[in-house]
C-alpha cells in the first residue's frame, strides 16, 4: 500500500516548539511528518537524503540560519519550503522575506499554543498553507537568479505594446499566497523614476508587513510606505495596504482606508483597491493581478477593464496558486497575461513619462 501523505519535514531549533509543530501537522490525516531537526545544516542534510515534500522552516536556528538553509536547499535539491516564524522585530522579518528572494515560496505566522486567541485560525492557516504548497513545482535555483521560474515555462510570443488610449494616473497591484517574491521581482524591474504611484494590496499574516516593506525598501529602487490615511500618492513611490484595512483611492486622488466588514473574507482585499480604481480612475488606471488562493480582486478586475483601464493577470506557469488571476483570466478580466519577470518591462512600456499624469 503506498502512503499517499504529504511527507514534511520540520525544521526548528526550539524542541518544545518543534514537538508542538509535529502534533499539529499530524492531525491532519493527509499529513506525516517525516524529519524534525533543531538547525538549518541538519536541515539541508535531510533534504539531501530524503526529499520530503515540503520543508517548514524556521529563521533563528543555531549553526545555520533559514535563510542560509533555504538558500542552499534550493541551489542543491529545490523543495518547496514554508518559512514559519514568530513575528517580531522588521529586521528579523527582513530574513524571512530574504529566504523568499531565496526561493521559499511563502511566509506564515508560528502558532505558538493553544492559550493564544488567534490559534484556531493560525493552525488552520497552517495546515492549509502546507498542503497546498506541497503541490508547487520548483525547480533549482541558480546562485544569481532572483525569481525562479515554477516551472519550464513556454517561451511566450513577443508582444507588441500598444500606446495607451489615456493617460496612466496610478498602477493597483494584489496578490496574495506567493506574492512578495513576485512584487520584488516587479518592483525590482521598474525604474527609480518610474511615472506614477503604486497602490498594493498583499494578504500577509498580521505583523509581517513592516517586514516585508523594510526588505523591498532595500532591495527595490522605488520607496516603500505602509498607507496612511489622506496621502496623496507619489509618482516612484509604492503604498501597501496596511494590516486590517481596506485601501482604496477616493474621489480627489487621496489613499482611503476603511475598517468595513472583510471581503471574500479579507481585508485588506484586493476588491476594494480595484473597485475605487474603476470607479475613480477608470481609464486612467491600470489594474495588475498576481499570484494568490481564492478570488479576490478577480471581478473587480473585469470592472476596471470594462471602464478602459489595461489589465494585467500573471500566467498559471509562473504563479504559485493560479486561484485569483486564473479567475480572472476565466471571467475575461484581463487585457494581457503575463509571466512574473515579464510584468515590470510592461509597466515601464505602458506608463510612460509622456502619456503618464503623476500627481493630481
Amino acid at each position: 500500500m503506498t502512503d499517499d501523505k504529504i511527507k514534511v519535514l520540520v525544521a526548528e531549533d526550539s524542541a518544545v516548539v518543534r514537538m508542538f509543530l509535529v502534533h499539529l501537522l499530524e492531525s491532519d490525516p493527509q499529513i506525516r511528518v517525516v524529519g524534525a531537526v533543531g538547525d538549518g545544516q541538519a536541515a539541508v542534510d535531510f533534504v539531501q537524503r530524503h526529499k520530503p515534500d515540503i520543508v517548514l522552516m524556521d529563521i533563528h536556528m543555531p549553526r545555520m540560519d533559514g535563510f542560509e538553509a533555504t538558500r542552499r536547499i534550493m541551489e542543491t535539491q529545490a523543495v518547496p519550503i514554508v518559512i514559519c516564524s514568530a513575528t517580531a522585530s522588521a529586521r528579523d522579518l527582513v530574513i524571512a522575506f530574504q529566504a523568499m528572494e531565496a526561493g521559499a515560496i511563502a511566509c506564515i505566522e508560528k502558532p505558538l499554543g493553544r492559550e493564544h486567541r488567534d490559534f484556531e485560525v493560525l493552525a488552520a492557516h497552517l495546515l492549509e498553507t502546507v498542503k497546498l504548497m506541497s503541490e508547487v513545482r520548483v525547480v533549482r535555483r541558480t546562485g544569481h537568479s532572483r525569481l525562479a521560474p515554477l516551472a519550464k515555462a513556454v517561451p511566450a510570443p513577443a508582444i507588441e505594446w500598444k500606446s495607451t488610449p489615456a493617460p496612466i494616473r496610478l498602477v493597483g497591484i494584489g496578490a496574495s499566497t506567493g506574492g512578495p517574491p513576485v512584487l520584488q521581482t516587479i518592483l525590482a524591474g521598474l525604474p527609480k523614476d518610474f511615472p506614477v504611484p503604486l497602490l498594493i494590496v498583499q494578504h500577509i499574516a498580521h505583523g509581517f508587513l513592516a517586514g516585508m516593506a523594510e526588505w523591498l525598501n532595500q532591495t527595490t529602487s522605488l520607496q516603500i510606505h505602509i498607507a496612511s490615511y489622506g496621502t496623496s500618492p507619489l509618482p516612484g513611490h509604492v503604498y501597501l495596504a496596511p494590516d486590517d484595512f481596506h485601501m482604496g483611492i477616493g474621489a480627489g486622488g487621496n489613499i482611503i482606508l476603511t475598517r468595513e466588514a472583510p471581503e471574500n473574507h479579507l481585508r485588506p482585499s484586493v476588491a476594494v483597491l480595484f473597485r475605487t480604481l474603476a470607479d475613480v480612475y477608470g481609464p486612467n488606471a491600470l489594474g495588475v493581478l498576481l499570484t494568490g488562493m481564492g478570488r479576490d480582486g478577480a471581478e473587480e478586475l473585469k470592472a476596471m477593464k470594462d471602464k478602459g483601464a489595461i489589465t494585467i493577470a500573471q500566467d498559471q506557469q509562473s504563479s504559485a496558486v493560479h486561484g485569483m488571476p486564473g479567475v480572472a483570466i476565466a471571467l475575461g478580466a484581463a487585457t494581457h497575461v503575463l509571466a512574473a519577470d515579464k510584468i515590470a518591462d510592461a509597466l515601464a512600456t505602458l506608463v510612460k513619462p509622456e502619456n503618464a499624469i503623476g500627481r493630481n
